[in-house]
Formats: C-alpha cells, structure tokens, sequence
C-alpha cells in the first residue's frame, strides 16, 4: 500500500545529478507530487523514459532463487526499484514555461528570468551545455541534470517522442531524501532558487 500511493525507493544509475546525488545513492520518493501536492520547479523527480532517452541495459543475473528473493523485497518496498526504465533530473521548467539559454556559459532563464542555479549545480559545469529556446507544452516538464555536462536530460532529445519534454503523467514523484549511504544523509523541500520566475509555479 504505501509503495503502490505513497512512497518509493529508487537507486541512482549514474553520475547524471551529480554533486547532488552520487551514483549508487538510494533515494526516497513521493508519489503524492505530482497529484495531491503541486510540483515546482526546481525539484527533483523521477520518471518513466518518455522514449529512446536510456540505453538498453543489460539486466542484473541473480539466478531463480536470487530473483524471487530480489523480487519480494523490491514489492515489499525493502529494496530500490531497478531505474533501468527510469530517470531522475531535476525540473526547470513548468508547463507553459519560456526556458532559453542563448550560451553554454549563460545561465539558463524562464520567463525572462535568468536563475541562479549555484546552489546545486556540479561545479565547474556549464549551466547549458548547448544553447535552446523552448517553451514547455501543456502537460510536459522541461528538465536537465544537474552535471549538466554528462546528463541526457531535455536539450538531448529534441527527436526523441515528446521532443525533449516529459509528461506530467510518466512522473512517479519527487525525490524528497537520501536515505543511503547514511553518510549522505539529506532532506530536500523546494529550493527557492526560482522564486522571481512569474506565473504559475506548480502543477498537480
């Protein structure tokens, strides 16, 4: 039950999110946001691959016994759910949303707004990589690691089904905890760093 409408763990694959989350971190996340709780940019979520954005992986071998056992611990919730299907990057911009970098050294800007980023962004990454000029679609999420120089996040699947955007409804929710190592400790609500941005600033 609470794994099904309430809570997830999920384990990190790579160094995408970086210095924020550490390949091989475990986090925690709400399925409550999207939904009863409005998600906002700046947050952290995970979501199904919207098409073609993750490789094709080659799946853990544990053998029959390993695998049931693996199986009953990922349903009980006790284990993190395999991300070979899933993403975590962080939300820039909302639906709507007029997001634009004209530089790879320029900060990224919503609405007219360039934001400040520092807080979490790798050191010594670009804050584009590449420059774009979107603006977010009805019921789509423009998003971006935080390593932005090794993250295939939105700028890299202009293509690819959604051209780059993700549905607000392949979202499973937002990372809100690291819970291991326990060296990593870390609580995160929603960071303020795109409070000047106007207009709207959730979406359920």
């Amino acid at each position: 039950m609470v794994k099904t409408f309430l809570l997830q763990a999920f384990f990190i694959p790579s160094e995408s999110m970086e210095d924020t989350l550490l390949k091989g971190d475990r986090v925690i996340v709400s399925k409550l946001t999207p939904g009863p709780f409005d998600l906002h940019r700046g947050e952290v979520i995970v979501f199904a691959d919207p098409g073609h954005w993750l490789r094709e992986s080659v799946p853990t071998r544990r053998g029959p016994f390993g695998s049931a056992v693996a199986g009953a611990l990922t349903f009980a919730g006790l284990l993190p759910e395999d991300s070979d299907d899933h993403l975590i990057k962080r939300v820039i911009g909302l639906p709507g949303d007029h997001v634009v970098c004209t530089d790879a050294q320029d900060p990224v800007s919503v609405d007219g707004v360039a934001v400040d980023e520092s807080a979490y962004l790798k050191p010594g990454a670009a804050p584009c990589g590449t420059a774009f000029d979107v603006t977010v679609p009805a019921q789509r999420l423009w998003v971006m690691g935080d390593n932005r120089d090794h993250s295939g996040d939105s700028r890299c699947h202009p293509d690819a089904p959604y051209g780059g955007f993700v549905p607000v409804d392949l979202v499973t929710g937002r990372a809100y905890a690291v819970v291991w190592p326990f060296s990593r400790w870390a609580w995160w609500g929603t960071p303020g760093d795109f409070d000047s941005v106007t207009g709207s600033s959730g979406v359920s």
